[in-house]
């Protein structure tokens, strides 16, 4: 689990050898990829709709560890992560470009692995892989995808478009993924200070999942359509529910009221976090890397939702600009704050 077996070195395949090597598999299986890997650039017909591009950067010891990320599920997250940005603009992905830069220590075997995930990700959600770079790295590995979607000029969502009394909702249980990293980063711990021990990671199969292999909500937003429910805003959750909340409400120029009891936290998140010592709320609040989908909808649209196993309704918006309230279980409202994560300081 800790460490890569070294076999194939990268300086016997070269960089042109090492392209063909990891892109021959790819089957370009949409129509509007007019030409994928190949040529100087990739040829797209997005004339249909609306075009969505968004970019991440995924750097090794910034926002992931090898010492217990297996490539396979690093290659599989550095997709899905992309294609979360895309379905929370309500749009459907279909094409995607990676670059990575690479260090000598990694081996073409464990670039292949790397890829493996990467493809199976494109598979799953049904794009294409149509290009990218691939350089040297002075030291560790970096990802950098870019991911490419359609979408119909009145389907698009943003996050400017909540409005007073919308409702507020989750697609899912929160928190999981901070506890499969902490759990993950004691086994760490335990596995640095005697080599002897192996990792013991029985019980915590879900939140070591959520952390490791997230997947995109490609499901809810086809629930949306067949509700026939349009969001007013939305965003996805990578940052922790705090600070997603914050960035909707500030972009929509609102306020919000957010009821800690009604956060949903699966059993067991519970179960990990009282073994850590932590509040569960706290966690689904600041944890991140979730990457549900958090979404405004208007009142009327809430019969349509109610009692449905996918989408939770926890607060709503208020029109007191830049007055972000949580409503604690028991005890008076307090001030909502963003403690997520911060790209250039860790913990905001």
């Amino acid at each position: 689990m800790f460490e890569n077996k070294e076999t194939t070195k990268l300086s016997s395949y070269g960089e042109f050898g090492l392209i063909d090597l990891l892109t021959k598999n790819i089957k370009i299986k949409r129509t509007s990829t007019l030409k994928g890997i190949g040529d100087d650039a990739a040829v797209l017909d997005l004339t249909r709709g609306k075009t969505v591009v968004t970019t991440d950067l995924l750097v090794e010891g910034v926002h992931f560890d090898m010492m217990f990320t297996p490539l396979k599920h690093l290659g599989y997250k550095s997709i899905v992560v992309n294609l979360s940005d895309v379905y929370a603009m309500n749009a459907t992905p279909s094409q995607v470009t990676v670059s990575i830069a690479v260090s000598s220590r990694y081996t073409v075997d464990a670039l292949e692995e790397l890829y493996a995930g990467m493809l199976l990700a494109c598979k799953n959600y049904h794009v294409d892989l149509v290009g990218g770079d691939t350089t040297s790295s002075a030291s560790g590995l970096v990802i950098s995808v870019t991911a490419i979607g359609t979408a119909n000029q009145k389907d698009l969502v943003y996050r400017n478009g909540a409005q007073n009394r919308d409702l507020l909702c989750v697609s899912g249980d929160l928190g999981g993924a901070y506890l499969g990293l902490q759990v993950l980063e004691r086994e760490k711990a335990v596995f640095k200070e005697n080599p002897e021990i192996q990792p013991d990671l029985s019980g915590y199969d879900y939140v070591v999942e959520r952390q490791l292999k997230p997947e995109a909500r490609k499901d809810v937003i086809e629930m949306l359509k067949e509700l026939h429910i349009k969001p007013t805003s939305m965003i996805d959750i990578s940052d922790g529910l705090a600070s997603e909340v914050i960035h909707l409400c500030k972009q929509s120029k609102v306020g919000c009221k957010l009821f800690e009891d009604r956060i949903p936290i699966d059993h067991n998140t519970h179960k990990a976090c009282e073994e850590f010592n932590l509040n569960p709320s706290t966690a689904a609040l600041n944890g991140g890397e979730d990457y549900e989908l958090l979404f405004t909808i208007q009142p009327k649209d809430y019969d349509k939702i109610k009692g449905h196993t996918e989408i939770y309704p926890i607060g709503h918006i208020t029109d007191v600009e830049g007055k972000y309230d949580l409503i604690p279980t028991n005890g008076e409202s307090v001030q909502l704050t963003a403690q997520g994560w911060n790209a250039f300081g860790g913990a905001e």
